[in-house]
């Protein structure tokens, strides 16, 4: 998966790459060459005292530095600005992607989930793409450069070399194959931790309503705790990683000085080259150092790409026709043909055998038990979701044939949970309909019953709203959400329940207002109060997933057991 995702976003970039590769040989050409220059100096000018070959020498080593140093510096700016670029593709492709799931795909990933793969695991694959070309050329050339030209330079102790590299690798693979399954367990305890602090964030008044702040405390400590040991687990395996290079560093360098010792003693070796061996011996080993600090980062990188590469290889349950309908024939109207969803893997049907029309014009409201399916219709209109057998029809289309944003543009959609963005209450408001006037804001407000507290407001329609809208009451937040629909003037209103947060005298007022507003559109909604839904001019009861009954209040209060009874129940009378 790594290998593939980084071939995936680096092939655009490939100049880019060419022209890295090409400033890393010759940074690294350049850091070969510097130790057989120090040799001479040493052997040359210094045990001949002689300065004019010094300071010659010298010039060269300087300008042969001067180009390594502006070659690396140059290498390392491109891999960054590459490395960014990399990982800014990747977060857009993963939010595109995300934006395009259903319900279905959000809820097999969750939110914490998604959250983290386009965050974390994203700056994971990312700076291993800086490491990998920072020493993509560098790391290879300096090490298997230097190993050629310390053999060169004194073939008796290149056994030195033979031991030193082979036993650094082992050592180094063992530790990085017990990185990988730990690295894995890290990425799902992250997972855990940002889940239950995104549940106690969002859920923080129903946590202080029931007292629950201890135990919401520990159920945090733990995850933090499970999440605090794994890393404490890689860090260990880091711990020894280092000190076991550089403990195999400086006994190599204790040999070489050692048995170069006895060389130079011996008269078979200069001291030049001795200094030209520890000088290459450094650049292999610590060669050896990049190169293993990067695969440190490999495991984790690795378990990283592959869960971006399963958001990226999943594919929304909603698919765009390949020759979509982009003109309703009769705008307005919804039609459903003995239609059912089942989610995959469900016993039965959440909803079957549903039947009903809905002209421009009208209203429809719908009414039923818990997990009866009221919000499941709804949703299959604007194809949040798909039917699994049947037909959904909009505008005389059937909606896997509209092009989705045609579809979506002919609906105002208030879900059953009303959502605010951050920002300013004119900012939400427009959040449909971009070029919406002041005027037309607060029409709709007015309508919505949300004129006089945005009046109220400091601000106005400039007052500032935080995420989710928070800063309102609940029936503040959903007023504003049915303003927001209002705002767009489609041609189908959705309302999910969306008065349920109202008291009787605001929703009635609200319903008085939105009447003439809407004497165009086609207005479904979705209610649990019969004084919201019985002036409908068609109401359709579910019960189980299944429709039982259908007509107006009147019609099924003599027809209907099960409105009869929920009319009983909340004591309505005719």
């Amino acid at each position: 998966m790594l290998v593939s995702l980084l071939r995936t976003y680096l092939v655009p970039h490939r100049r880019v790459l060419a022209g890295i590769v090409v400033l890393q040989f010759i940074g690294a050409f350049a850091a070969l060459f510097l130790p057989r220059l120090n040799a001479d100096i040493i052997d040359f000018g210094v045990t001949r005292g002689d300065v004019p070959y010094i300071l010659r020498v010298g010039a060269v080593m300087l300008a042969v530095a001067a180009v390594q140093i502006v070659c690396l510096v140059g290498a390392v700016y491109l891999s960054a600005r590459t490395a960014t670029s990399v990982g800014a593709a990747v977060r857009s492709d993963v939010f595109r992607r995300v934006n395009g799931f259903s319900a279905r795909e959000m809820g097999l990933f969750g939110a914490p989930s998604l959250i983290t793969r386009n965050t974390n695991d994203v700056l994971q694959v990312q700076t291993l793409i800086m490491m990998v070309l920072t020493m993509l050329v560098l790391a290879p050339v300096m090490c298997i450069g230097g190993i050629i030209m310390a053999v060169r330079e004194e073939v008796r102790l290149a056994w030195l070399i033979a031991v030193s590299v082979p036993a650094l690798a082992l050592t180094m693979g063992l530790i990085i194959a017990k990185m990988i399954p730990a690295y894995q367990s890290m990425q799902s305890r992250i997972d855990a931790v940002n889940r239950v602090l995104r549940e106690q964030i969002t859920g923080v008044r129903v946590v202080r309503a029931f007292v629950r702040e201890q135990w919401e405390t520990a159920r945090f400590a733990r995850a933090n705790r499970e999440l605090t040991d794994t890393a404490l687990h890689v860090g260990r395996l880091l711990a020894v990683a280092f000190p076991a290079v550089m403990l195999i560093l400086n006994v190599t360098f204790v040999g070489v000085i050692w048995f170069g010792g006895i060389e130079i003693s011996a008269d078979r070796m200069q001291v030049g080259s001795l200094t030209a061996m520890i000088n290459y011996l450094m650049l292999i080993l610590m060669s050896i150092m990049f190169v293993t600090f990067m695969a440190s980062q490999v495991p984790r990188a690795a378990v990283c790409a592959e869960r971006i590469s399963e958001v990226l290889a999943t594919t929304s349950s909603i698919t765009r026709p390949a020759d979509p309908i982009r003109v309703m024939p009769t705008p307005g109207r919804v039609e459903f043909r003995d239609t059912a969803f089942c989610y995959p893997g469900a016993e039965k049907p959440v909803i079957e055998g549903i039947s009903f029309t809905v002209s421009p014009g009208t209203t429809t409201a719908i009414i039923g038990g818990t997990g009866a399916g009221k919000s499941t219709v709804l949703q299959l209109i604007p194809r949040l979701i798909d039917a699994t057998s049947g037909a959904v029809l909009v505008g005389g289309a059937d909606v896997r044939d509209l092009e989705p944003s045609v579809l979506r543009a002919a609906m105002g959609y208030i879900p059953q949970r009303a959502y605010l963005f951050s920002g300013t209450i004119a900012s939400n408001l427009r959040y449909g309909k971009p070029d919406a006037t002041e005027e037309e804001l607060w029409e709709a407000l007015t309508i919505a019953q949300a004129a006089d507290f945005v009046r109220a407001m400091p601000d106005g329609l400039e007052s500032r709203v935080a995420q989710g809208g928070t800063t309102v009451s609940g029936g503040q937040r959903q007023r504003l959400a049915i303003a927001r629909a209002l705002v767009r003037k489609p041609d189908i209103y959705l309302f999910d329940d969306s008065f349920s947060a109202l008291d009787v005298a605001t929703d009635a007022r609200l319903r008085a207002a939105l009447a003439p507003h809407t004497t165009d559109a086609a207005v479904l909604i979705v209610g649990q109060r019969i004084a919201t839904i019985k002036d409908a001019d068609q109401i359709l009861v579910l019960e189980g997933g299944r429709m039982v009954g259908a007509g107006t209040h009147d019609e099924l209060l003599r027809t209907c057991a099960e409105y009869r009874e929920t009319v009983e129940s909340q004591m309505v009378t005719r």
